[in-house]
């Protein structure tokens, strides 16, 4: 059998991500909102995307749908193998901790804890019993080896958002989503933010999906796909 005949016959890989004619309908006092409105997308494990689209276009409910946080209306949603479809939250939650990590705007840290405590929670869950010494690594990585023990409000916003990068990727995930990460961020400390971000990304060839407003960010993705009226443009 000649190569090219070997390589035809090759089954594709399997998509890290896959949305079937996803539709997500939400009430709102004026009626049902059509919020996306039969998505189809595909990404392989360990590209990156760049989600752009105006305003109310649908890039955060589609993130949302993909984290297992919002259950679409009708459709399928498969991530790293697994159909999310008729999981109980309990089952998501699992999902998430295992396959998932999510880095947002407003940072989400817990106030009450470290930042060592804050990266090394997840770590617990996950039943790792050399938690704070991966987090501690994790913190060092993103250049915070010297704020371990500083609580969020004690550190800036940039250096919340490391630790919510370190948090994201302490666990190894599949997949990472990441939501507008430098929309609170000034334009120097966002550059250096994303730099770390990709770097990570392409360290660990995590899949990410990045939903962003900044052309120049988007651009630095391996793919555009563009938003319009709840659904897939370009």
């Amino acid at each position: 059998m000649s190569s090219l005949t070997s390589a035809q016959n090759k089954p594709s890989p399997t998509p890290a991500i896959n949305l079937n004619n996803i539709h997500l309908n939400l009430s709102s006092d004026a009626g049902i909102v059509h919020i996306l409105r039969g998505i189809n997308l595909e990404i392989n494990a360990g590209e990156c995307i760049g989600v752009v689209g105006p305003s109310g276009s649908g890039k955060t409910s589609m993130l949302m749908v993909l984290a297992g946080l919002e259950a679409p209306t009708t459709g399928t949603v498969t991530i790293a193998g697994r159909d999310l479809t008729g999981l109980d939250e309990d089952q998501l939650a699992l999902f998430r901790r295992e396959n998932v990590g999510i880095v947002f705007q407003n940072y989400h840290l817990v106030p009450t804890m470290s930042a060592l405590e804050n990266v090394a929670v997840p770590l617990e869950f996950a039943g790792r019993s050399d938690a704070f010494e991966r987090a501690r690594e994790h913190l060092e990585t993103v250049g915070l080896g010297h704020r371990l023990e500083h609580y969020p409000g004690q550190l800036s916003g940039g250096e919340q958002q490391r630790v919510a990068l370190a948090r994201a990727f302490a666990v190894e995930p599949a997949i990472l989503l990441a939501d507008e990460p430098t929309g609170n961020l000034d334009q120097e400390t966002g550059t250096i933010i994303m730099d770390l971000l990709f770097s990570l990304q392409e360290k660990h060839d995590t899949t990410m999906v990045l939903v962003t407003h900044e052309a120049t960010l988007a651009e630095r993705c391996s793919r555009l796909v563009t938003l319009g009226d709840g659904n897939v443009i370009t």
